[in-house]
């Protein structure tokens, strides 16, 4: 019997959202419609291995993907040529400087290729995410500009990435070499890419059954940590 879409009810918030395994093969992923973006509902989606993902003007989509692409951060490949970029030291690192421009930068470089899927319900969404210190993000700097970054998730000891943008060669990944560095010193044992690709693949991301990375989350996910010290992600 083939799975169908769960509705996601505007009443509840916690526990709200099916199992995983009842996910779509067609489209990859697609678990349920609906709902809202709530803080709390979207904290529980992720724990459970779940992400929004959808057009402006169309009603929430919730997918789980499987597999799902992962990066272990101690596998992070940095190129010969990203080495010694960075020890040229062109780029100017913070983090959670600028989280609501890295979004808004995210989005227009989606918007610029196919139409974007961070709506303008996402920003505030993921902006209040980052007010309650879930979300975080990485900024990189040229001459005083943004030129660069990536924003996502942390819960636990994982990292849900969610998207970057690099109007500069390499800006964006110096930014995920710099978060890397930090994820690892602070004992953090995943980064969730969500969906394969090339680009992604190159920087040593893997893809994983969605069950092991759900088993994953379960171990890693809980209890939430928020005292890292997000603002020591930077160049000196």
């Amino acid at each position: 019997m083939r799975n169908k879409l769960y509705w996601i009810s505007d009443q509840l918030l916690a526990d709200d959202f099916p199992d995983v395994a009842k996910a779509l093969a067609e489209p990859d992923g697609l678990l349920a419609i609906g709902g809202d973006l709530d803080t709390e509902r979207l904290l529980d989606a992720y724990r459970t291995g779940i992400f929004p993902w959808y057009s402006e003007g169309q009603p929430i989509l919730w997918w789980s993907p499987d597999p799902r692409s992962v990066l272990f951060p101690q596998n992070l490949k940095v190129s010969r040529s990203l080495r010694k970029f960075l020890r040229m030291r062109q780029f100017h690192v913070t983090s959670d400087q600028a989280f609501r421009d890295v979004l808004l930068a995210c989005a227009e470089a989606r918007d610029h290729r196919s139409g974007t899927w961070i709506t303008s319900d996402m920003i505030e969404a993921y902006y209040q995410l980052h007010v309650q210190k879930y979300a975080h993000s990485i900024e990189c700097w040229h001459d005083g500009k943004l030129v660069g970054g990536l924003y996502g998730i942390a819960l636990g000891r994982v990292f849900f990435g969610e998207s970057m943008f690099s109007n500069m060669t390499n800006a964006s990944k110096v930014g995920l070499v710099y978060l890397v560095r930090k994820l690892l010193e602070w004992d953090f044992k995943l980064i969730d890419c969500q969906v394969h690709s090339k680009h992604l693949e190159r920087l040593g991301a893997v893809t994983i059954p969605r069950q092991q990375f759900v088993q994953m989350l379960d171990q890693w996910c809980d209890p939430i940590d928020q005292s890292f010290a997000w603002h020591t992600i930077a160049d000196s």
